[in-house]
C-alpha cells in the first residue's frame, strides 16, 4: 500500500499540501480530482520520486515498480511495436540477463534466463504489444511503422501503450484520454478495469472516472481528501456535504435557479428523441448535485444570437479533405436551427475535416456547401493555437477582434470581458505561448463568445477543461438559441448537449439512431465482428425511414409527394393511442419472457464473474510472491507456469462472457 503520512509540500512559494494524511490499498482504483492547478501533478512526482516532500513521509513498498507516460515526444525511428515492448522491464530484464549468460556461456545462468522469460511471457510479449497498439486506434498498417512518423497526438497514444506495457503493482496516468477518440476510450476503460494493482489517474471525464475508479482522492486548499466511490458518489457525498454549510446558501440558491431554467426546457422535448431522455437524466444529476457548483469561480453564457437562419447548412454531393486526397464524401445533409448534434467516429475517419470544412478552415474538394443567410459561425479547433498567435496577448487579441466586430467597443469594456473568463490584473497582457492549455481553451471560448455566433463548431474543446469548466460549458450550451456541432471523447458532454449523432466512417457520414450507450453496444459489435473474421453490423439508423415531421433539405423541393407523406404519416401515428395500454400489457409480457429466458445465460455470467475474481486473486497472491523473493528456484519454475495457465484461463473466461453477452443482447433486440 501507499502511506502518505502528515506531508506537506512546497512548489517555490505555493503550498501544494499541508499536514495531508492518506492510505491507498494494492488494489484501489483511484481518481485524483481538484482543479487544474491545485498539484495534483505535483502529487504524482512525489510518488514517483521525481520530487521530495518538505515535511512528512510517503511510504511504499520498494520492491513496486510504478508504470507512468512518459510526458517526453520520443525521437527515433524504432519500430512502433518494438517501442512499445521496450516498455516491459520486467521482459527486459529477462533478455539482457539471457545475452549476458550466454556471452559467459553459463549454463545454469541460461536456464535461469529462459526461466524468467517465460515467466515475463516473452512468448507472447509481441502480440501484446500489438493488442494494446491496435486498442488505441493504431491500423494493423502501422504496427511495424517507425515512431518518429507519428504526429505528436499519436506518439502520446505509444507512450500510453508503453506505459500500459510494463506489469506494475502502480500504475499513474495524468489525463490518459486527451489524445483519444470515443472509440479507444471505450477500449482502454475495459482495459483498467482488468488492472490489478494500484492504479491511480488524474482526468476531467466524469464517465471515464465512473467506469474505472472506486476511490476519489480529492485535493483542495493543499488537504487531500478521501471517499469511497466513484466520482458520482464523490460528488454527491461532497454535495451533502456542501449542503449544510449556510455560508453559502445565497450563491448555491442562485446556481440552483440557473440550472433550473434549463432542465425545465429540455423535460418538456424529451419525448421527442431517445438521447433527450439520456440528457434529462444528465440535469437530473446536476439539479441534485447544484451544490457541488458552489465554489465555482467560473460560469460564462452565449450572447443571444443576432438571427437564426433556417436551415443554416445545406450540403449536397460534399468532399472533404486535404490537397488532393479525400476523407469524407458524398455528403448530403441539412443543418437547422436549433439542432444539437454530436459528431463521432474513430480517429482518422474525417470528424475534423468535415467540421473544418464547414468553418472554412479547409476548401470543399467538391460538391456544394451553402450557408443561410446571415450565418454566424463561431469554430472552435482541437488544437487552441490552431486559432491563435503565440506572441499575441489575450487583450491583443480582443482589440483586434473588437475592430472587426464591434469597432466601438472601449478597452475597459474588453478588460471586464476578459475577467468573466478568469484574464484578471496582468494576465491580460501574458503571452498566449506562455498560456497552459486551459487558459488558451478559454481564450478561445471568449473570442467565439464576443462574435454573437448562431451555429458552434466545437472540435474536442474540453481537452484542456477541468470538471468545473465543462459543467460552465454544458449550462452555456443548453442556454445557447442556435446550433451546435460537437466533436468530442466526453460523453458526459456529449449526453447533456446533443439530441442526435452523426457517424463519420468508411469516408461518409450516416446518422446514428441511438444514444452513446448504444454507440458503445454497437462499437463492442464491431469487434467481436472484426475479431472472428466477419463483416461489421449496420450502423443503426443507416437506413432511410419515414419521418413524423418534414425534413427540410435541398432536394425536398424536387420531390413534393414525401413532404405529404410525411404529413400524412402524423395522424397514423396518433390512431395508435386507444391501443397503448394493450401495448404496455404485450411488451411487459415479452419482458417477462426475455427474463425467463436470459436467466441461464446471466446465471452462467455470474458464474464467470465468481471465477474470474478467484483467479484474480491467485494471481495477484502469487505476483505478490514473486515479487517478494520468497520462493526458491523450483516454486518459481512451478509459479511461473501456473500463471500462464491462469492467462489461458482469463482470457478463455472473457470470450465465453463476451458470447453470453452478445446472445442476451440478442435476445433483448425482440423485446419491444
Amino acid at each position: 500500500m501507499i502511506l502518505i503520512k502528515n506531508l506537506t509540500l512546497r512548489r517555490g512559494v505555493k503550498v501544494v499540501l499541508q499536514n495531508a494524511s492518506v492510505t491507498l490499498n494494492p488494489n484501489d482504483k483511484v481518481g485524483l480530482v481538484g482543479r487544474n492547478g491545485a498539484g495534483k501533478s505535483s502529487l504524482f512526482s512525489l510518488i514517483a520520486g521525481r520530487l521530495h516532500a518538505d515535511a512528512g513521509d510517503v511510504e511504499m513498498p520498494p520492491r513496486w515498480r510504478i508504470g507512468e507516460v512518459a510526458q517526453s515526444m520520443p525521437e527515433t525511428d524504432e519500430p512502433a511495436t518494438d517501442f512499445v515492448l521496450d516498455g516491459d522491464l520486467p521482459l527486459a530484464e529477462a533478455q539482457a540477463a539471457l545475452r549476458a549468460a550466454e556471452a559467459s556461456e553459463d549454463g545454469h545462468a541460461i536456464a535461469e534466463a529462459h526461466m524468467h522469460l517465460e515467466q515475463a511471457g516473452a512468448f507472447d510479449a509481441r502480440s501484446r504489444a500489438q493488442s494494446l497498439l491496435l486498442g488505441l486506434g493504431f491500423r494493423i498498417e502501422q504496427l511495424d511503422a517507425p515512431v518518429n512518423s507519428f504526429s505528436g497526438g499519436w506518439r502520446m497514444r505509444l507512450q500510453l501503450a508503453r506505459a500500459l506495457m510494463c506489469p506494475a503493482e502502480l500504475l499513474l496516468l495524468d489525463e490518459p484520454t486527451n489524445h483519444l477518440d470515443l472509440d479507444a476510450l471505450v477500449w482502454l476503460e475495459g482495459w483498467l478495469k482488468r488492472y490489478t494493482g494500484l492504479l491511480i489517474i488524474i482526468s476531467h471525464d466524469r464517465e471515464f472516472l465512473d467506469a474505472i475508479t472506486s476511490v476519489t482522492l480529492h485535493l483542495q486548499d493543499a488537504s487531500l481528501t478521501r471517499y469511497g466511490g466513484n466520482y458520482t458518489t464523490f460528488e454527491e457525498m461532497r454535495a451533502e456535504r456542501l449542503s449544510q454549510q449556510q455560508a453559502a446558501a445565497s450563491r448555491q440558491a442562485d446556481k440552483i435557479a440557473h440550472l433550473q431554467r434549463f432542465i425545465d426546457r429540455f423535460k418538456a422535448k424529451a419525448s421527442k428523441a431517445k438521447q433527450a431522455q439520456s440528457r434529462v437524466k444528465a440535469l437530473a444529476r446536476m439539479e441534485k448535485l447544484a451544490p457541488v457548483l458552489t465554489d465555482s469561480e467560473f460560469d460564462f453564457e452565449f450572447r443571444e444570437p443576432a438571427n437564426l437562419p433556417n436551415p443554416m447548412l445545406t450540403m449536397q454531393d460534399l468532399v472533404c479533405g486535404y490537397g488532393a486526397t479525400a476523407i469524407v464524401r458524398n455528403v448530403d445533409k441539412t443543418v437547422l436551427a436549433g439542432q444539437r448534434i454530436g459528431i463521432l467516429g474513430a480517429n482518422g475517419q474525417g470528424k475534423s475535416t468535415l467540421v473544418k470544412t464547414i468553418a472554412h478552415a479547409l476548401q470543399p474538394l467538391g460538391g456544394t456547401l451553402t450557408e443561410g443567410k446571415g450565418l454566424a459561425i463561431g469554430y472552435f479547433a482541437q488544437q487552441e493555437l490552431d486559432l491563435l498567435s503565440e506572441d499575441d496577448t489575450p487583450l491583443q487579441r480582443m482589440v483586434r477582434l473588437a475592430r472587426d466586430v464591434s469597432p466601438n467597443a472601449r478597452e475597459q469594456e474588453l478588460r471586464n470581458f476578459l475577467g468573466q473568463f478568469r484574464f484578471t490584473g496582468d494576465m491580460v497582457h501574458q503571452k498566449v505561448g506562455t498560456l497552459s492549455g486551459g487558459e488558451r481553451a478559454r481564450l478561445v471560448m471568449a473570442t467565439i463568445v464576443w462574435q454573437r455566433p448562431n451555429l458552434l463548431l466545437l472540435d474536442e474543446p474540453t481537452n484542456h477543461l477541468d470538471l468545473n469548466t465543462r459543467e460552465a460549458l454544458s449550462i452555456a450550451l443548453n442556454e445557447f438559441e442556435g446550433t451546435v456541432m460537437l466533436v468530442s471523447h466526453d460523453r458526459a458532454l456529449l449526453r447533456e448537449v446533443c439530441d442526435e449523432f452523426w457517424l463519420v466512417t468508411s469516408g461518409g457520414v450516416l446518422p446514428f439512431d441511438g444514444d452513446l450507450d448504444d454507440y458503445q453496444r454497437w462499437l463492442l459489435d464491431v469487434s467481436r465482428a472484426t475479431a472472428r473474421g466477419q463483416p461489421p453490423p449496420p450502423v443503426p439508423g443507416s437506413t432511410p425511414v419515414l419521418v413524423e415531421a418534414p425534413v427540410l433539405q435541398a432536394k425536398a423541393a424536387d420531390t413534393p409527394r414525401s413532404a405529404k407523406a410525411a404529413k400524412a404519416s402524423a395522424p397514423a401515428a396518433g390512431a395508435a393511442g386507444p391501443g397503448k395500454r394493450e401495448d404496455r400489457k404485450a411488451s411487459s409480457q415479452a419482458r417477462a419472457e426475455l427474463a425467463n429466458r436470459t436467466r441461464p445465460l446471466r446465471q452462467e455470467l455470474q458464474q464467470i464473474d465468481t471465477r474470474l475474481g478467484k483467479v484474480g486473486v491467485e494471481r495477484t497472491q502469487i505476483e505478490a510472491q514473486l515479487a517478494a523473493g520468497s520462493l526458491s528456484g523450483t516454486d518459481i519454475a512451478e509459479a511461473g507456469r501456473r500463471l500462464n495457465h491462469i492467462a489461458a484461463e482469463v482470457a478463455m473466461l472473457e470470450e465465453r462472457w463476451l458470447e453470453l453477452q452478445g446472445e442476451i443482447e440478442t435476445l433483448s433486440t425482440s423485446v419491444p
